[in-house]
């Protein structure tokens, strides 16, 4: 076990008030903050403390873990956390590589770290502390807060600039996307020519074609119809948008992930922005007339 730390938390939606108490399992005083009271609430019923503002969580921790929904509100945390007595800010969400930059510009100029850490895995690997992080930051700030992130699974170092592992994170959520989509394709197209869907995912993940669809979002939540794997189609399009910006900047031509992206758009229309992104297999379903599972 790590050595005993006043650490804050910010963010307690469904990833933060999941990893939240990691922490706490692992010794540490923590004191979060979310800016919906319900969330406090239960992190306090949980065994930890609460604060009433960003500044209080600042003020009383040495380092703070973000898990917030867009760029720019980690950005507005990261200029009030300059403004506090916390050394380093750890975000745990995936905003993109220019977010990360600029949180990193306004802590450096109060001198203070930053780490971006984004994590991939979902509420279930948060839940059972074996989440995978891509970890960028200076290696004095690495040293410190890797046996931290540790607390919620496997740490993977990236590289020693900010941003850089949101770029990575990006990636993998992008190339889930599209696994999600031709996946989609390919099971339609098995049912309706007779074949049986969990015979399908029994010889895919045993062969070439195997992906994060086949071995979990399939079998786990389309196939039982549940339609249920805990992220939500518009935090997934959201996702793909910064991806799609970033490949711009950078001359990265992204034809499949743009395709991914009207797929998750459509999907967002048919069944809401809140609806599990499994349910683009609902769109593909529709569109052949057949059922998967």
């Amino acid at each position: 076990m790590t050595q005993s730390r006043n650490l804050g938390f910010i963010g307690l939606g469904s990833m933060g008030s999941a990893m939240a108490p990691q922490l706490l399992k692992n010794g540490h005083a923590v004191i979060a903050y979310d800016i919906h009271g319900a969330a406090r609430e239960d992190f306090a019923a949980a065994g930890g403390l609460t604060g009433d503002s960003v500044a209080e969580v600042g003020d009383r921790s040495e380092i703070v873990f973000t898990s917030l929904p867009s760029p720019q509100i980690v950005r507005d945390v990261a200029a009030e956390l300059a403004e506090t007595r916390v050394r380093i800010m750890v975000d745990l969400s995936t905003v993109g590589s220019r977010a990360s930059m600029d949180a990193t510009i306004a802590l450096a100029g109060r001198d203070k770290g930053f780490a971006d850490a984004p994590v991939s895995g979902g509420r279930a690997g948060a839940l059972a502390g074996r989440l995978t992080l891509m970890l960028a930051a200076l290696p004095a700030v690495q040293e410190e807060v890797a046996p931290l992130l540790s607390h919620f699974g496997k740490v993977i170092p990236v590289g020693a600039r900010p941003g850089q592992a949101q770029t990575m994170k990006l990636i993998n959520n992008i190339m889930s996307v599209v696994a999600l989509a031709a996946t989609s394709e390919g099971m339609a197209m098995g049912v309706k020519a007779g074949l049986d869907p969990r015979v399908m995912l029994d010889v895919l993940n045993v062969s070439s074609g195997q992906n994060s669809a086949t071995k979990d979002k399939f079998p786990r939540a389309v196939v039982p119809r549940t339609f249920d794997f805990g992220f939500a189609t518009g935090l997934s399009l959201k996702d793909v948008r910064l991806c799609l910006d970033e490949a711009q900047a950078l001359g990265v031509p992204m034809m499949l992930g743009n395709l991914a992206k009207t797929m998750l758009d459509i999907t967002a229309a048919q069944f809401g922005p809140d609806a599990d992104f499994t349910m683009m297999a609902r769109v593909v379903e529709q569109w052949a007339g057949v059922e998967i599972g």
